[in-house]
This record gives C-alpha cells, structure tokens and sequence, in this order.
C-alpha cells in the first residue's frame, strides 16, 4: 500500500528471469486462469494512496485499462514501458512521492472478470500486480463496456492522503476504444464490488462524482477496434471534455500519462516535457505532442482568464 522504492535492476531480473523460464509477464492469465486473481478483487475492497515517513507527499495514480477485444494488448505494452513511466515520474520530477495502481476493465453483462484493481504501490508490487491480471478478451460486441463500473469504484472505493490531507486530486486514466453503458446498474454493483445501492446511478452523475476527487482521463489509442469511431469520441468528451485524449501510437502511452501528470502538477510545460522525451530517446514525442496539446491550450485559456494574483506557479523541480 505504497511503501517501498521502485527498483529497475528488480525489474529487469524479473524480467531476465522469466525469458530464461519461458514464461510471459502475465503468467496468471497465461495458466489459463479465469477467476479474478485475490489480490485484484474488488469485492468489499478498498484502495487507499497513503503518505508515509518514506513517501510523505503520496501522489496517487490509478491506471485502468479495458482488456477486451483489440484492446487486449494495452497492459503488455504498459508493463514493457513501466520503467520508463517511472524514470519520467521520479528521476525527471514529475510527481512528488508516486503512488500507482493497475487495473483492468472487462463487461459486467457478459465477462467472467468484469473488473480487477490492483492496490497503489510504490515499488514493484505495482509490476507484480499488472502480472496478475487475466486478460480475458471478451466484451459484448456491442461497443460497449462497464467502463462505468470501474468509475463507480474509484469514486466510493478509494481513499488518498493527497485528497484527504491537502486537498489535491489523484491522476485517473482509462485506456479504452468503447462507450460505457448508460448508468452504473445496481445489480452489478452488488454481484462485483458488494455494495447495496438500491438504485442504478446515471453515468454523467458517476463521472462527476469521481472527478471531484480524480482529474479523470480517457485515452483513446491507435490501433484498437473502434479508434477512429467519432460516437466514442463525442460519448467521452461529453463527459470530460478535452481530457478524453486521442493517440497515434498506443507504444506512447505511459509517455502521455507520464507528461499530462507533469502538466497536471505544474512541474513542467509540454515543451520541456518533449525535450525530456528526446533526452530520453523516447520514439513518442510527435504522438505525445499531438496528443497533449489541446490540453495545453485549454489550461492556457483557464490562466488567461484569472486574474494574475491567482494564477498557480509553476512549481520548482529540481532534476537528478
């Protein structure tokens, strides 16, 4: 639950280890596993970011990835690509103290594992946890997914320091390529998380619930079934405007979450986060660019219009 430090050198033996074995990063999913893994159950679970002598200033962020259809390949190249988000978040200061929790998102109508969440770590539990998820590739077919469900359970299933102690909002992205169903139903809610709500929730409701405490995004990314799909797109800006993000090249995505976290802290503009991208030999900089712009400008629009004594400043960072 956040303790520890991430180690590339544990990462890389862990990964040396099973190329030697011949054995995948997802071995749960891979033994033909299709229960939800325990440590992944969001049954009457609760996922706290919590700050700590050794990570005083938690930055909480929860990466929730559908796993269905086309989509099933987004957790191999978010955990291929986990050092370099981690290298960007720590050593470039991005975020302060970062905190991350996996999890994946299937549909509640028809898949056996409809939602998994793993637990907020700060060492390489986090990468223990992306191995642990099943990656079923089901779905409806109907271009749509309990994207809702997963929103339902970050807004009344989660707790942080950052919010609690200082107010500030934790960092959820949703990589997907579908709609979410028209409201959270009940039903669900009680056979996958436990809870009694008596009443299915409007969707725009969930989504404003969650975002009080979660700056919420939705990544949309080349390559998936429906990435072209103008419906979805329209569906997810409805909700959350320019924070529903398109992608060029689902290989750049742990770059655009790793830059749009440096924006969201002010630790950095778009500019110098490219140049980090460059530094960092990162093949995504056009992608990310392209991606994070519109973002750029309507933070700028908001800016404009304040009055210059309450403008947030940029925060120092002080780079390793």
């Amino acid at each position: 639950m956040g303790s520890g430090v991430w180690s590339t050198n544990v990462y890389d033996a862990a990964k040396k280890y099973r190329r030697a074995a011949g054995k995948s990063a997802f071995s749960y999913s891979d033994s033909g596993a299709r229960t939800v893994h325990p440590a992944l159950d969001p049954r009457d679970a609760m996922r706290e970011a919590r700050d700590s002598a050794e990570h005083p200033q938690s930055t909480p962020i929860a990466v929730l990835f559908d796993v269905t259809g086309s989509m099933g390949h987004v957790p191999r190249t978010l955990q291929e690509k986990l050092p370099q988000l981690l290298g960007l978040l720590q050593r470039q200061g991005y975020a302060r103290d970062p905190q991350i929790m996996f999890g994946a998102i299937g549909d509640a109508t028809c898949d056996r594992v409809p939602l998994q969440v793993g637990q907020f770590e700060s060492d390489n539990r986090m990468d223990e946890d992306l191995g642990r998820i099943v990656l079923e590739g089901g779905g409806g077919g109907q271009m749509m997914e309990s994207y809702e469900l997963a929103l339902y359970f970050m807004a009344r299933h989660t707790a942080t320091d950052s919010w609690d102690r200082r107010g500030r909002r934790g960092y959820l992205f949703i990589i997907g390529d579908e709609l979410a169903y028209a409201g959270v139903k009940h039903r669900e809610v009680t056979g996958v998380i436990g809870d009694r709500i008596g009443e299915d929730i409007p969707v725009r409701r969930i989504v404003d619930e969650v975002t009080e405490r979660w700056d919420t995004y939705y990544l949309l990314p080349a390559g998936s079934h429906y990435a072209r799909n103008s419906k979805v797109l329209d569906f997810w800006r409805d909700l959350l405007g320019q924070n529903a993000v398109t992608l060029d090249d689902l290989d750049a995505v742990c770059e655009t979450i790793a830059l749009t976290i440096g924006l969201g802290e002010e630790a950095i503009e778009l500019e110098e986060g490219l140049r980090d991208l460059d530094r960092a030999g990162s093949t995504a900089t056009a992608t990310v660019s392209k991606a994070l712009a519109p973002l750029r400008a309507g933070r700028q629009t908001v800016a404009s219009t304040l009055p210059a004594a309450t403008r947030p400043a940029t925060r120092g960072v002080t780079r390793l």
